[in-house]
């Protein structure tokens, strides 16, 4: 059974920073796109991240590019999410989420429905 764990979420204040990790369990990943997602209450999934099969290509939300890096082991069958100058609105549940596809560009690969794999979410509340 194919499992993604997410950790690391937590209360911080504005401006601080939280390190989320993801592990994989029941298959590799190492060949496949993988990415984080948010959703705050009332609002839909939203992309933040994207990373390659090999971790030299990235791609971002605009509201996170330059605070936020994503970055993959695959050695350890994992990705995280660093997150730097931490804002209220970041506020959301975060979801680690896994293709199967091999992908040769990820640009395009910002929706929820193209990942068919997803953990259970952890929460990241930032306060003002």
């Amino acid at each position: 059974q194919v499992q993604l764990v997410e950790s690391g979420g937590g209360l911080v204040q504005a401006g601080g920073s939280l390190r989320l990790s993801c592990a994989a369990s029941g298959r590799t990943f190492s060949r496949n796109t993988m990415g984080w997602f948010r959703q705050a209450p009332g609002k839909e999934r939203d992309f933040v991240a994207a990373i390659n099969w090999s971790g030299t290509n990235t791609v971002y939300a605009d509201s996170v590019k330059g605070r936020f890096t994503i970055s993959r082991d695959s050695a350890k069958n994992s990705v995280y999410l660093q997150m730097s100058s931490l804002k209220p609105e970041d506020t959301a549940v975060y979801y680690c989420a896994a293709r199967v596809a091999v992908d040769t560009t990820i640009v395009r690969l910002t929706s929820y429905s193209v990942y068919d794999y997803w953990g259970q979410g952890t929460q990241v509340t930032v306060s003002s």
